[in-house]
Formats: structure tokens, C-alpha cells, sequence
């Protein structure tokens, strides 16, 4: 889940388009585990997670620029330069290098599936915070919600499982930071396009990586294989990133998020094919907790936010 969005409200087509915002989503968080994936080998095999960043950054904004920007440039007329709220998407961009950086540190010593899992915990924070963070209100079925989504992250990080303490640690930061992405996400991209957004992400966590670089380049020449999977890196974000984006245009936040949760399906069978991890029975259960805390508090705010229709749209998380 390296530096996945979590789910925004956008504008939203006609019903029948619902089943291609469903598409996209998925194969866009499908993508983002390959990405993962790509990120722990890397990780694992010697090279510093900053030097995996630096180079996932400087192909995706490359990439874009390349790419995306021209696109962007004759959909609207302006360069994808252009923000409402700079500051605020160079901060967003900081933070999502951090977030990128404490990921694929947890993922270099816990296994794909269970890194993906802890993360899943974010929106989970994010309702919890959301009353003082984003003035919204209170609701007795988030906090429910929440206490489940941490049951199941006990389950997951359970004493004498497979995770070590410092990559529960690392776990936690990781879910607590990618909250806090959910949020600059949200004030983003009510300023800016999502391709603005999507665009700065690349350009400030490519710029800070390459000041960090030289400090801890490795010392080891990268075979021709490792290159390649280096240079995924930075394709595999920006397509999943873009499709995750493109799915929002076709259907309301409220309705893709319970899909989100396939991820674990797509990171479970990368830990399985590449890495010969499977998590155990009692880590499948809280595995599932979670996914069921998180796709069910989805469900109620959807049908909530169908009731109040004058509600915050930003509401349904």
C-alpha cells in the first residue's frame, strides 16, 4: 500500500459508469502492490530505503512530466505547475516522502501482507481524530469501528508472532502517517486538481530524495535486473496512483471504499509468490477484523450519508 491515497470524496458520474470507478480503483491499488513488492526486494537484497525513494520519485515525476502534464495541459489549459495552495502541497509532499520512507522500512522486516494490514488502520484513525482534526462530527458506529480496527491490529502484531517490536513500531508510524496523508489528501484536493496534487507528491519527494541520496547511495552496482525493478518503482506509482484517481471521477468515495480492501488480496498473493510468506490462521483473522471494521463503518456512513444529504461529503470515510 506504499503511499496510497486513502479514499477522497470527487465529483462523480452516472451509476453506470460505477463498475469502471470499481475497476480502477482496484487495479490501481493492484499496481501500488507491485510497487510494494518491488520496494521490500529492493529493501531486503542491501539498498537503503532512501536511495529506493529516490529513485521511485525521479521516474515517477519524470514520468509524468513526460506524460501526464501534456494531458493535464490540454484538458485545462494551465501547467500542472500551478497550485491554489503551494505551501500546502509542498508540506503534503514532505509528509508523503516520510510516509514512503517508514513504509518500506517496515516493509524490510515484516511480511507484505501484515505491513499492508497495519496500514489499513489509517482510516480507521482518521475517525478517530476527524472530530478535532476536521470538525466533523462524532458517531457512535466510528468509534465502534475503531475499537474493532485496533482488535484486529492487536491480532495482526499479537506477542510471539511473526512481527518484531520495531517493525510494530514501524507499523504504527507507518498507519499514523498515512492518516495524516488522508487528511492533507482532503484540504489538497479541494484547492488543487488531484493531478496538481498527484504531480507535487512526485516533484517534492524527488527533489528532497536527491538532496538525501549521497548519504546513503550503495556502494553496490545494481545488476541489470535490479535496475529494471528500480525503474518499476517510479512507473508502478504513477499508474496506480492515476487510477486510483481516475477512479474517484466515476463513483463517490462512500461507495468505493469497501474495495479498497482488496488490496490485502493483491499484497497477500505478492508476499505468497515472491517472498514465500503466507500469514498464518490467527494473523488471517485479524487481517480480517480489520477489513470488516473498515468495510462495515463504510457501509453505515454511506447509508448515512444518503439519509442527510446535506451532510459534508467529506464526512463519509
Amino acid at each position: 500500500m506504499s503511499t496510497t491515497a486513502l479514499p477522497q470524496s470527487r465529483p462523480f458520474a452516472p451509476t453506470p459508469k460505477l463498475w469502471l470507478g470499481i475497476i480502477f480503483l482496484v487495479t490501481g491499488l493492484w499496481t501500488l502492490s507491485l510497487l510494494d513488492a518491488a520496494g521490500k526486494l529492493l529493501a531486503i537484497s542491501g539498498y537503503h530505503v532512501v536511495m529506493i525513494a529516490w529513485m521511485r520519485y525521479s521516474i515517477n515525476v519524470l514520468f509524468m512530466a513526460l506524460t501526464l502534464a501534456p494531458l493535464y495541459r490540454r484538458r485545462t489549459g494551465r501547467s500542472i505547475f500551478r497550485s491554489n495552495r503551494p505551501r500546502l502541497q509542498l508540506g503534503r509532499g514532505a509528509l508523503l516522502l516520510a510516509s514512503t520512507l517508514i513504509f518500506f522500512s517496515v516493509l524490510r522486516i515484516v511480511p507484505l501482507a501484515e505491513g499492508t494490514a497495519m496500514n489499513f488502520c489509517a482510516p480507521l484513525i482518521v475517525l478517530a481524530m476527524s472530530p478535532w482534526l476536521l470538525g466533523e462530527r462524532s458517531y457512535v458506529s466510528r468509534w465502534i469501528a475503531v475499537l474493532v480496527g485496533f482488535t484486529g491490529m492487536l491480532i495482526v502484531i499479537r506477542p510471539g508472532g511473526d512481527i518484531p517490536p520495531h517493525g510494530v513500531a514501524l507499523g504504527l508510524l507507518s498507519a499514523f502517517t498515512m492518516a495524516m496523508m488522508s487528511i492533507l489528501n482532503r484540504k489538497a484536493n479541494q484547492a488543487d486538481d488531484p493531478m496538481v496534487t498527484l504531480f507535487y507528491g512526485a516533484l517534492v519527494g524527488s527533489v528532497l530524495s536527491t538532496l538525501a541520496v549521497p548519504f546513503f547511495w550503495s556502494a553496490h552496482t545494481p545488476t541489470p535486473v535490479e535496475w529494471a525493478i528500480l525503474i518499476s518503482t517510479g512507473i508502478t506509482g504513477t499508474i496506480g496512483h492515476f487510477l486510483q484517481n481516475s477512479a474517484y471521477r466515476h463513483a463517490e468515495a462512500s461507495v468505493l471504499t469497501p474495495f479498497f480492501y482488496a488490496q490485502i488480496i493483491s499484497a497477500t498473493g505478492m508476499g505468497w509468490l515472491v517472498f514465500g510468506q503466507f500469514p498464518d490462521a490467527v494473523t488471517v483473522l485479524g487481517i480480517g477484523v480489520i477489513c470488516a471494521s473498515g468495510m462495515g463503518i463504510a457501509l453505515i456512513e454511506r447509508k448515512r450519508h444518503h439519509r442527510l444529504p446535506a451532510a459534508d461529503p467529506m464526512e463519509s470515510v
